[in-house]
């Protein structure tokens, strides 16, 4: 008996040796994460009817005026039978229009907003929704958490824009590049039952 133990103990030190156990020869599997609605750029459509996504999630949407490209980045928040105006979204203070962190806005041409010229770039989209009337905001800092960072001499536009009541429902926070013309279009807002149009002109489009 000794010997054939011994010769179980020399074999399986062999092994060992030759990197031939099981342990050893195990190769372990790449951990990947999931993708979830979070991770990705969402296009959010016209949604009436409450989603089972949770939170407010990753969007973006792309535009083209004429041959001038734009595109907003922000977080879709859903209303969830939640007091939008007023309540979640209080009157009279800077809002990034979105959630998390600041929207951001980016053209490759200059445009025209009321009165003030905006070189090509990209900018961080504000709002200070009020009952009555809407402040639209670009700021120069278009990467900030929340308003956290906001400096208001940062601001290369500001306009009021008066907000329409619509009858269509916007479960999640919804925006719209609306080209108008070859040289003009529309930023639009939708959510709950409003909608905050932008104006805005194309210049030196080649």
């Amino acid at each position: 008996m000794n010997i054939i133990f011994r010769s179980l103990i020399m074999a399986t030190l062999l092994s060992c040796a030759n990197g031939n156990t099981k342990s050893d020869m195990q190769i372990e599997e790449p951990k990947t994460k999931a993708i979830s609605p979070k991770d990705e750029e969402n296009i959010i459509e016209p949604q009436s009817e409450l989603d089972t996504l949770k939170g407010s999630i990753r969007a973006r949407t792309d535009g083209m005026i004429g041959n001038v490209s734009m595109t907003i980045r922000y977080y879709s928040p859903a209303v969830r039978g939640r007091v939008i105006w007023g309540g979640l979204v209080a009157y009279d203070n800077v809002w990034v229009t979105g959630a998390h962190k600041a929207t951001s806005i980016e053209f490759d041409h200059d445009i025209k907003i009321g009165k003030t010229v905006v070189p090509a770039g990209k900018y961080a989209f504000f709002t200070i929704p009020s009952k009555d009337q809407w402040m639209i905001i670009l700021n120069k800092n278009w990467n900030q958490h929340l308003v956290d960072d906001y400096a208001q001499e940062e601001d290369v536009v500001r306009i009021n824009v008066v907000p329409e009541t619509q009858v269509t429902h916007q479960e999640r926070l919804r925006y719209v590049i609306e080209p108008e013309t070859e040289k003009a279009g529309e930023i639009v807002i939708y959510w709950e039952k409003l909608e905050v149009s932008v104006p805005f002109e194309i210049l030196n489009q080649q």
